[in-house]
C-alpha cells in the first residue's frame, strides 16, 4: 500500500537506460552534424559547378558576339559571291567604301568562287566613297579577267548606286526597279528674311575672303554660286565620264541620260542603262551557271549589332524623357 512520499515503481530511474538514451542521443548529434557537412559540400560543389557554368557561358557568349554576324564556312565546291550595296553609301555606313570593298576582294580571292554579283539597292551617297569602289572593281577586275562582275539592282540604283554598277561587266534589274540619277547635288538652305523679322543679327569673323562660302544665314553671293556651279559641274562631267567608259556603245543616244532623271527598269533597258531584268538568284543560275549563291558581304558583329541597338533605345530614352519633362 502506498504512502505519501514514494513513487510508484515505474518512476524509479534505471542507471543503464539512462545511459543508453545518452549514447542515443550523442549518436544523433553526430549524424545530423555529419549530414550537414555532407549537405554543404554538396552545395559548394553545385555552386562551383553553376560558377564554372557561367563563366563557360560567358566565354562562349563573348566569342558569338565577336564573330560577324551571318558568319558561316565558305563552300568547296563552285558558287556566285556576293555582295550588298544596300543604303546610303557613306563612311561609316553599311555601303561605306572600306566595308564594301573588303567583301568585293575577298570574292576575288576565292578560287572556287566564280563571278560575282553586286546586289545594288542605294538611293546613292558620296561621290568619292562610289568612286573608290568603282575603282577598284575596276582594278581587280583586271587582276582577274575571267572573273565576270554582274551588278543586280532590288528596288533602287540611283546616283552614287549606278557609280558603282557601271563598273560591272553587265547590269540586271527588276522591270519596276529604279535606275539612273546621273547628277550631282548640293543643298542647303537660306534663314536671311527669318532672322530680319526675328531681329537676329548674324555675327560672322572670318580669315579668308571665300571662307564663310554660301553661309546660309548670309544673302547668296553671285560669285559664290558661280563657283559651286562649277565645281557640281566638274564632278557631274567624272560621273559622265565614269558611266560612258562602263556602258560604252550600249548606251543610247539621248541626252537625257545624264541630266539627273531617273527610269524603271524597264525604261533603263531601253536606254541601255541596263543589260537586261533578272533577279540574283537567275543571273546566279542562268548567267554564271553556279546556282549557290555565297555572301560575301562583311557584316557588323553581333556586339556590334547589340552595341548600336541599345544605343538606340538609350536615345529614343531620353528624347522620350525629355519630351514628356517639357509637356
Amino acid at each position: 500500500m502506498a504512502t505519501f512520499g514514494d513513487f510508484p515503481p515505474e518512476h524509479k530511474q534505471d542507471p543503464q537506460n539512462t545511459s543508453l538514451q545518452n549514447d542515443q542521443w550523442e549518436r544523433k548529434i553526430l549524424q545530423d552534424l555529419a549530414f550537414a557537412a555532407i549537405k554543404e559540400q554538396r552545395a559548394t560543389r553545385r555552386w562551383g559547378y553553376l560558377f564554372k557554368f557561367l563563366v563557360l557561358l560567358y566565354f562562349v557568349a563573348i566569342f558569338l558576339m565577336t564573330r560577324p554576324f551571318g558568319e558561316s564556312d565558305l563552300p568547296s565546291g563552285p558558287h556566285t559571291a556576293l555582295v550588298d550595296v544596300s543604303g546610303v553609301i557613306a563612311p561609316d555606313m553599311e555601303a561605306s567604301a572600306d566595308r564594301v570593298v573588303t567583301g568585293i576582294r575577298e570574292a576575288f580571292e576565292s578560287p572556287q568562287a566564280k563571278a560575282l554579283i553586286l546586289r545594288m539597292n542605294t538611293p546613292g551617297g558620296s561621290p568619292v566613297q562610289s568612286g573608290v569602289i568603282n575603282d577598284e572593281i575596276t582594278r581587280l577586275r583586271a587582276t582577274r579577267p575571267d572573273f565576270p562582275v554582274y551588278a543586280v539592282i532590288q528596288d533602287v540604283c540611283a546616283s552614287g548606286g549606278y557609280y558603282i554598277a557601271v563598273a560591272a561587266n553587265e547590269i540586271y534589274a527588276d522591270k519596276a526597279s529604279i535606275v539612273g540619277s546621273i547628277g550631282v547635288r548640293m543643298d542647303s538652305f537660306g534663314f536671311t528674311e527669318a532672322m530680319d523679322k526675328l531681329g537676329v543679327e548674324r555675327r560672322s569673323l572670318t580669315a579668308g575672303d571665300n571662307k564663310a562660302f554660301l553661309d546660309p544665314f548670309m544673302p547668296m553671293k553671285e560669285k559664290d554660286v558661280e563657283h559651286a556651279h562649277e565645281m557640281l559641274n566638274n564632278i557631274h562631267q567624272q560621273f559622265i565620264d565614269v558611266v560612258k567608259t562602263g556602258r560604252g556603245d550600249r548606251l543610247k543616244d539621248n541626252a537625257e541620260i545624264f541630266s539627273g532623271l531617273f527610269w524603271s527598269g524597264e525604261q533603263a533597258l531601253a536606254l541601255g542603262l541596263i543589260d537586261g531584268l533578272a533577279n540574283s538568284s537567275t543571273v546566279a543560275r542562268e548567267v554564271v551557271g553556279a546556282e549557290e549563291i555565297v555572301d560575301y558581304t562583311p557584316r557588323p558583329s553581333y556586339l556590334d549589332r547589340f552595341a548600336g541597338s541599345l544605343g538606340v533605345k538609350i536615345s529614343e530614352t531620353l528624347l522620350n524623357s525629355q519630351y514628356w519633362n517639357v509637356r
